[in-house]
Formats: C-alpha cells, structure tokens, sequence
C-alpha cells in the first residue's frame, strides 16, 4: 500500500531525513518509534506533501505521489491526524468532523456515519460544543473522528498518546485495534513509547538522526534494543 524508499530532506543546511525506506502493507499497523527531534514528524508531513523531499519516491498503491499536493493526497485515500491535534477551536465539535470530507463529493460529505459514533460516543454528546471547549483527550479522539470520516485507505497517526490520560489512551487504542482487524485500512502510528506501539504494531520502523537504525516485525524487534533508541 505505502512504499517510501530512500527519501532525503533538507531543512535549511540540515540533513534531517537520510534515506528512508518503509513499506506497509493494507491491513497492518507499522509503528514509527524515536525520541523527540529524530525526524518523525518531519517524515510524516514529507508523506503527506505538507514539506517537500529532495530525492527519493513515495508510492501509494503503485503510484507515485512524491510530488502531489497535501489535498490531492487526501482525496486518493490518506488521512492524516498531526501531532497537537489541530482541531479548530472556534467549530463545533460536528463541525470539525465534516471538514474531515472535505475532499469527498458535496452529496456525502454533510452526513457523518454512525460508525464514527459507535467508535467514539463521548463526541455524540458533544456535536454543538466547541471545538476548544474539549478536553485534550477529547480532542485527540476528535482529530481522529475528523480523520475516519473519510473513509480512508492509509491513517497517519502522529503521536496520538502525547499528553493523553490513561483512560483515553485505552479508548485511541482499542479504536486503533479495531481498524487493524478490519483489514481493509492501513495505520502509521508514530509514538515515542514502544509498550504503546508493541500492543497494535505489525512492523515498526526505528528513526534515530533522521535514518532508520532498525526496522523489522515482532519477532525482529527487541524491546532493549528499541528502549535504547528511545531513552533520552
């Protein structure tokens, strides 16, 4: 489904991505680990077309999208949750949710499916409240709502546990779990806790100063070795 291989980007005199290579399949979760300030961020945005690449391919079912733009991404089936959430704070919290279809056709993009609902039924409750009324954790759940609605076939998580409490954490996770066994969509999580990610991941993909120091499935990956990467 996604296919990045050997991607180099420049932020000024920077090196911060150094040829990066991933691969996900439909239906599996690969977990982007690395400390903060590793390029992960910077390597999600790169796949969204949010900053552009200096050389290298990125491949989404078999089609190169290296130099489409953020909403041309959007509309052939990538969704993306940034770290921060991003919500807008001044909409309502049904409001937020239908800029998620934006890239949909008029007809299909003013009606929010029940399943949305049944993954996160806090925000049923809350479609008249403002988006910057809710709580982080409701606005994480929100930002991933925003995500769903439409219907993609790639979900880029950046970090979605970052400043989260517990309970919630458990209600992202299940929701992640969900979506990996439907086997229909395919999950980039990025996150800094390897316990986290070691629950929902197939794959996972180490960063360390903006290259891949490891990468490999369950039975590759060591959690020592990993923790390494991660500590500070």
């Amino acid at each position: 489904m996604l296919d990045v291989q050997a991607v180099n980007q420049y932020y000024g005199g920077s090196h911060t991505l150094r040829g990066v290579s991933l691969a996900l399949k439909r239906g599996e979760c690969l977990a982007l680990l690395g400390r903060n300030g590793v390029g992960k961020t910077t390597l999600l945005k790169c796949l969204m077309g949010v900053l552009p690449i200096a050389s290298g391919s990125v491949r989404f079912d078999g089609v190169d999208i290296s130099r489409l733009a953020p909403h041309e991404r959007a509309a052939r089936g990538i969704a993306y949750v940034p770290q921060g959430r991003d919500i807008f704070a001044r909409l309502t919290v049904e409001e937020n949710i239908l800029m998620g279809m934006a890239a949909k056709p008029a007809a299909s993009a003013r009606r929010i499916k029940g399943e949305i609902f049944e993954l996160f039924p806090v925000l049923r409750t809350m479609l008249a409240r403002r988006g910057g009324d809710l709580s982080g954790g409701q606005q994480q759940q929100l930002a991933i709502a925003r995500a769903l609605v439409a219907e993609p076939r790639l979900v880029i998580l950046d970090e979605p546990t970052e400043g989260i409490q517990p309970s919630i954490i458990k209600d992202i996770a299940k929701v992640i779990r969900l979506l990996r066994e439907r086997g229909d969509i395919g999950i980039l999580l990025c996150e800094q806790y390897f316990d986290f990610a070691r629950e929902l991941a197939d794959q996972f993909v180490v960063l360390s100063r903006g290259e891949v120091v490891a990468a490999g499935d369950k039975s590759q990956i060591g959690g020592d070795d990993v923790r390494r990467h991660l500590s500070v």
